[in-house]
């Protein structure tokens, strides 16, 4: 394994501005990322700070961007999406604030559409073991219980 390239003060705050121009980032990606490359704490604070400054760094923006990717393209529920950014250090108040931003009734709907994916999946079995398993698989991706049991009861109903 090569040692790890120390560049320049100079040099390490340009390749972040394209880092983060790339994509939205958080405080702890580029404190890893400048980690990797050897530099010091105290210059991982000028470039955070420089970075905080010039726009290219914003917890907000990032928790937003992060909240809206999940949610839409992965499906994920709010409790899978509240544990990915709190490994990426974002305080609890900004993610539960951001949160609010998933209208409650797309979130619902979101949720039943996953179910009813999962339902037409499963093959012929008795139904008390369909409804554990689409229980399991939105739980799973981070769907509160008590909502992803009174959906299932209603797509169920509906399908009667």
């Amino acid at each position: 394994m090569r040692p790890p390239r120390k560049y320049t003060y100079t040099d390490a705050l340009q390749r972040m501005r394209r880092y983060c121009a790339y994509q939205e980032r958080c405080h702890k990606e580029v404190k890893d990322k400048l980690y990797t490359w050897g530099m010091d704490t105290e210059e991982i604070g000028r470039i955070l700070v420089q970075l905080i400054e010039e726009k290219y760094l914003n917890e907000e923006r990032y928790t937003k961007a992060i909240i809206g990717g999940k949610f839409r393209q992965k499906g994920w529920g709010r409790i899978k999406i509240t544990q990915a950014l709190k490994s990426k250090g974002i305080v609890s108040n900004l993610i539960n604030y951001s949160l609010t931003e998933i209208d409650e009734k797309e979130y619902r709907i979101k949720l039943k559409e996953l179910l009813i994916k999962k339902l037409n999946t499963l093959k012929a079995e008795h139904p008390l073991a369909k409804k554990h398993k689409m229980a399991r698989y939105a739980i799973g991706k981070g769907y509160e219980s008590e909502l992803v049991w009174m959906i299932i009861e209603e797509i169920l109903l509906e399908s009667e």
